[in-house]
């Protein structure tokens, strides 16, 4: 039997089902085609449960380092792992709940199943019970993700070498662990088993961690790693990896050489696309091409979120998402990202939005770069969270802002207000002419502002 939609999506996540309800707010018939659980790769393995993960570290190193210096004594400090993991899981079970619920107070039809691209206009879906269901779609949304890419010399066993999905759930905490990759994925990760008493190595090759980051943060954010205990080998390539009878042993080239062994690898990389089967769509490096529309090759198949490549980020998945939906059925021409902040959640946190210090220099932008530390922050002080700085990448002569960087406490809150001052196109007189409250880390960024041009008071 055939059924109509006027908008059928493909994958749950947050490009998938976040479209989804849009069109059904805009009054479409909508159908949205899960094959795993609604929330995608970030609710259910990825953004969600590793932010409960990591602030379950956060609190855990800070009782275990620095309750002394806030006059706290206690002994025995102990964790129980299964119920750090079992929290997340907690955590991840409750969102996905509260999205089923949206559909349904939407009027969104959930289908679990794996769809097929079978024409331009219909979708067939492969349910669990080995039955399907025909969908005739006035237009087909493909959301249908990424999946953790594996090293060709180190391809995933799920016990010893693991991608992202098996770190948030292993049931041993591993007694020491490699890391392959120090994008935001890896250094979270190497935070979080750190804190738990892993020997974590964190291996990145590329000449800094963070290598999307200004260098600065990146610098910082390693010389922190290091001083918390990780191992940090940058310029690393991995040449490859032999089984031992403790786990694996990994051979490396680079700024330095040699192999290492854990008891288990992580390997994280970067990701590679989950296309539908059916209908062959135009690729770009694997990933699904797109017009400025979001239309793919094929008239009125349209795609969004990560399976069109970079960048990965669940809140760009949204966003891009609630484009097509608006240009197919709101009048609305559908815009392509321009400034996005990115953030990573290890412990100092990093958050960035615009050009790096590096790529400013090389696009031959006139700027000043303003700078304001924690450790001159009063509200830093107060609450013990002077690691990090604020740094600003200011135009000339416009004083506009095109790059900003901050690693520290909060930096993936207080990195917001920049980003509405890029969309707004404010300039550092109108940052600086904002009051900031008192004592607040966010005064961190009107000193940053004035300080570019000479005007911090408190430096």
């Amino acid at each position: 039997m055939l059924e109509y939609y006027d908008l059928v999506v493909i994958g749950g996540g947050p490009a998938g089902y976040v479209g989804a309800i849009r069109a059904a707010q805009l009054g479409k018939k909508v159908a949205c085609v899960e094959m795993d659980r609604v929330g995608g790769t970030c609710l259910n393995w990825g953004c969600i449960p590793s932010k409960s993960l990591l602030r379950t570290a956060e609190l855990y190193q800070f009782l275990n380092h620095r309750a002394r210096d806030f006059g706290l004594e206690f002994s025995e400090l102990s964790f129980d792992w299964s119920k750090v993991i079992g929290r997340s899981r907690k955590v991840t079970d409750q969102l996905a709940g509260g999205i089923e619920f949206l559909f349904k107070k939407n009027n969104v039809q959930y289908i679990r199943g794996q769809g097929e691209l079978t024409k331009p206009n219909l979708v067939t879906v492969k349910l669990p019970e080995e039955k399907t269901r025909l969908l005739q779609a006035g237009s087909t949304l493909v959301c249908s993700g990424v999946r953790p890419r594996p090293l060709p010399a180190l391809p995933f066993n799920g016990v010893t070498v693991i991608s992202s999905k098996e770190a948030l759930l292993l049931t041993k905490r591993p007694s020491s662990m490699i890391i392959i990759g120090a994008g935001a994925i890896g250094v979270e990760f190497a935070y979080f088993y750190n804190a738990f008493g892993t020997q974590v190595t964190l291996l990145e090759m590329a000449p800094y961690i963070l290598p999307m980051e200004d260098r600065e943060v990146s610098q910082n954010l390693s010389r922190s790693f290091q001083k918390q205990g990780i191992r940090v080998h940058t310029g690393t390539k991995v040449e490859g990896g032999k089984a031992t009878t403790t786990g694996v042993q990994l051979f490396f080239d680079g700024e330095t050489s040699g192999s290492i062994e854990a008891e288990i690898i992580l390997v994280a990389v970067g990701v590679e696309p989950l296309v539908p089967t059916g209908l062959a769509l135009k690729r770009d490096r694997n990933f699904i091409k797109v017009d400025g529309k979001y239309q793919t090759a094929v008239a009125g198949i349209y795609a969004a979120g990560d399976v069109i490549g970079p960048p990965w980020l669940a809140h760009i998945a949204s966003y891009e998402a609630i484009q097509v939906v608006e240009g197919l059925f709101g009048h609305h021409h559908p815009k392509r990202i321009s400034h996005y902040p990115s953030c990573t959640y290890c412990q100092p946190q990093v958050a960035s939005i615009g050009l790096t210090e590096k790529a400013a220099k090389e696009l031959g932008k006139k700027y000043r770069v303003g700078r304001f530390p924690f450790k001159a922050s009063g509200k830093a002080l107060s609450v013990g969270e002077t690691d990090g700085f604020v740094k600003l990448i200011l135009g000339e002569p416009s004083g506009k802002i095109l790059g900003a960087h901050i690693i520290g406490a909060e930096a993936t809150e207080l990195i917001a207000e920049l980003g509405l001052a890029m969309t707004l196109e404010a300039t550092f007189e109108e940052i600086t002419a904002t009051i900031h409250a008192h004592p607040t880390l966010g005064e961190a960024i009107h000193e940053a502002s004035a300080a570019a041009f000479h005007r911090a008071i408190h430096l």
